[in-house]
């Protein structure tokens, strides 16, 4: 694991040099975690040459750092002094995630220092060879909890009874319980199960699809829904098995429904195939989302697209540590698809009475195409 961490603080200094980035200054528990392998209250300090030291405000065992204990931020420049280090004309601290009172009171630590923005969150959408490992083995143990999901049903069920159960054998199958989402905008629990007409009830939140909520306080996912005759249910559960987090939606049918669900189920596979080869290395992310849209728009059926209230802009997104990191799939993105990256594609529709139906995928990028590494049945399995 040692030179696991230092491959990705290299790739980190890489692109501080880039940018001619002296150092930067982690406190946010996910980049700690991605850049020591672990979550700690403190700081991590990298300058550009490599050079680590963690500062400390509650102890915690480590291995092979220069630890220093502290009591406040302010503290830190005096120790970088102490130990003989040049103190930092640019400074990169976490804008993306910082509160504007902690990105003030951190800009002060370093006063003759320029801060600049984060860029920990684009040197994170290129996996190593390690992260693309954990990520295979939650999609692993993803598509095994999703095996079990045909025996937990029961008849007269609500999709909050289903969910429960789901989430119980996720925890049984080692799921680590968090689902961890960046940004403001978007919460949930262990994931999402739509039900018949839920799946058009929209959400204030960023996902793909919304859903009603249980309650006003997380006005998202299952609402209480009995699952009866003629309805589908979407299940998209999150699959934190490793820390790292693969994203995997399949549809169920309670009883029988109309062919029209079916057409649109198989457009969805197609989409995930096309764009599985379309998306090779050099591709823009504008170009993939443009590619699901003609082939949406050549069967004539845009109007179900991706919901029909209110459509969601995107076909995918990555995943990693958290469930939406770089890249998004979206119309003006013009980011390049890279080899390493791992992304989720969910080209979905919404039939009114019926319920959304459409899979999603968790791929890894490779030089010439996207390889699924959350292998499960795609077809609408009957309960």
């Amino acid at each position: 694991m040692i030179n696991e961490l230092k491959l990705r603080r290299n790739k980190l200094c890489e692109k501080m040099h880039e940018q001619n980035i002296d150092a930067c200054l982690i406190s946010t528990k996910i980049n700690l975690y991605y850049l020591t392998g672990k979550i700690f209250d403190g700081y991590l300090y990298i300058a550009q040459d490599g050079e680590v030291r963690v500062f400390l405000k509650r102890l915690t065992s480590f291995e092979n750092e220069n630890i220093f204990v502290i009591r406040k931020p302010e503290q830190i420049i005096e120790f970088i002094i102490q130990d003989g280090l040049e103190l930092p004309k640019r400074i990169m601290l976490e804008d993306d995630y910082l509160t504007a009172s902690e990105w003030l009171r951190l800009s002060k630590v370093f006063p003759e220092a320029e801060p600049v923005s984060s860029i920990i969150r684009q040197v994170r959408s290129i996996k190593t060879d390690y992260e693309v490992k954990q990520l295979m083995e939650s999609a692993k143990k993803h598509s095994m909890l999703y095996s079990k999901i045909k025996e937990i049903y029961k008849p007269n069920m609500t999709d909050l009874e289903l969910s429960a159960e789901i989430e119980k054998q996720a925890r049984l199958l080692g799921h680590l319980g968090v689902f961890r989402i960046f940004g403001s905008s978007m919460e949930i629990f262990m994931g999402s199960v739509l039900a018949g007409d839920n799946a058009h009830n929209l959400s204030p939140y960023d996902f793909a699809l919304g859903g009603e909520g249980m309650h006003p306080s997380i006005p998202v996912g299952l609402n209480g829904t009995r699952l009866k005759d003629g309805i589908t249910v979407m299940v998209d559960m999150s699959g934190n098995f490793t820390g790292y987090i693969t994203d995997i939606t399949r549809v169920f049918s309670i009883g029988e429904i109309p062919q029209k669900a079916y057409d649109l189920h198989q457009i969805n596979i197609e989409i995930l195939n096309e764009l599985a080869y379309f998306g090779k290395e050099g591709v823009t992310c504008g170009e993939l989302y443009e590619k699901a849209i003609s082939i949406v728009e050549s069967y004539n059926v845009f109007e179900y697209y991706m919901g029909n209230v209110q459509q969601t802009k995107f076909v995918g997104h990555g995943v990693g540590l958290e469930i939406n990191e770089p890249p998004v799939l979206s119309k003006k993105n013009k980011m390049l698809i890279k080899e390493g990256m791992t992304i989720a594609l969910e080209p979905k529709f919404v039939l009114p009475g019926i319920g959304a139906v459409g899979n999603e995928n968790t791929y890894v990028v490779c030089k010439n195409g996207l390889k699924n590494i959350t292998i499960f049945d795609e077809n609408i399995i009957s309960l």
